[in-house]
Order: C-alpha cells, then sequence, then structure tokens
C-alpha cells in the first residue's frame, strides 16, 4: 500500500481531500479573481470531478496537489503540491509545483510557505531530478512565488496544447528548479550550528 504524504508548515496543513472541502473549493472555482489567468471558471459538478481526480492521485502515488487549511482556524483555504501534468507539453515528462487559494488568502505569504514545503518532499523524499512550474505570461502574482521559491525562467515561453491558437492565454512562461540548485540553495539559506 502506498504511503500517504501529508505535511504540515508553522501555518499550514496540506492534506487529502476531504467532503467538507467541496462547497470552498467550488466558491474559489467560480471566483473570477482566482480563475482570471484559467480558461474558464468551473461549476459545481466540474470542481467536485476535479477533487475526485486529486484524491485519486494521491491515493495511487501519496502524493499530489494537496488540499491546504489554515491552522488558525482549520478553514480549507485552496490546494498546493505536485503533480504530473496531463497535457500534452513540448518538455514532458515531469512534475510540477501548482497553487489554488482562495482571493480572502492571497498576500499572506501561504502560497510560497506551502510550495516550499512540497518541494522539500519533490526534492528529499521522492528524489525529483528537477521541478517545473508554468503560467500565463500576464499572471505576475504566480511568478512572482516561482521566484520567490528559487525557480529560474526559460528565456523561450511555449504555447499550452490544452489551449487554442490565439487564446490570450496560450502564451506560458516556464520556470525550472533543479534538485542540485535547491540543495545549494537550502543550505545557504539554513543556519549554520554554532562551533
Amino acid at each position: 500500500m502506498t504511503e500517504l504524504i501529508e505535511l504540515e508548515t508553522e501555518r499550514l496543513r496540506l492534506r487529502q481531500w476531504i467532503e467538507s472541502d467541496r462547497s470552498p473549493f467550488a466558491m474559489l472555482n467560480a471566483d473570477p479573481r482566482v480563475m482570471e489567468f484559467l480558461p474558464s471558471r468551473l461549476d459545481r459538478a466540474t470542481s467536485d470531478a476535479m477533487i475526485d481526480r486529486l484524491q485519486t492521485k494521491i491515493i495511487e502515488k501519496g502524493w499530489g496537489f494537496w488540499a491546504v487549511e489554515s491552522k488558525q482556524d482549520n478553514q480549507f483555504i485552496g490546494f498546493v503540491g505536485l503533480e504530473v501534468p496531463r497535457a500534452d507539453l513540448p518538455f514532458l515528462p515531469c512534475v510540477e509545483i501548482g497553487w489554488r487559494l482562495a482571493f480572502e488568502y492571497w498576500g499572506k505569504g501561504y502560497a510560497t510557505e506551502a510550495a516550499k514545503a512540497a518541494l522539500k518532499v519533490g526534492f528529499d523524499r521522492l528524489e525529483l531530478p528537477e521541478i517545473v512550474s508554468f503560467t500565463a505570461i500576464n499572471n505576475h502574482r504566480s511568478s512572482a512565488v516561482m521566484e520567490r521559491l528559487g525557480m529560474s525562467r526559460e528565456a523561450e515561453t511555449f504555447e499550452h496544447p490544452s489551449l487554442t491558437v490565439g487564446h490570450p492565454l496560450r502564451e506560458h512562461d516556464l520556470y525550472r528548479l533543479s534538485r542540485e540548485k535547491w540543495q545549494s540553495d537550502s543550505f545557504m539559506t539554513t543556519p549554520k550550528p554554532n562551533t
């Protein structure tokens, strides 16, 4: 049986999805601010189907896009985690790191905090050689998170194959982070013990 990985940070829990996540996740997916750089908002049935898919992947592999819960009030705030993309992307095979948080939780550092914990799992436990992330070229908020994580933007953009030619969100930036760079950056930012 696959070991189910769940994480905690100072302020957050990254856990398997539960039934009570469905309603707040549907509200998040219907919010035009949250979905601005995604192809469309999701109706309740599509949002629920996404939870079912994400739950199944975590059960199968032990990791995925985890539900994120605030420790302060035990509220569901969105998802953060690692995923093998479903789209036929030009840089496959890969594992991506991604996030989607409810608007009221933006600007508090939660995406970066949770993503750092997910990177640690990806590089330390899963021993992935590289983790990527990507977003529409004008999604400056997500790009800023990628940069805070130490990821490097590729010089060339790519066209997301799931979006039609001419779609305003089709052009994407790709960010990469190697295990070696992550380990080096982590070493540099870890306080040294007193000698």
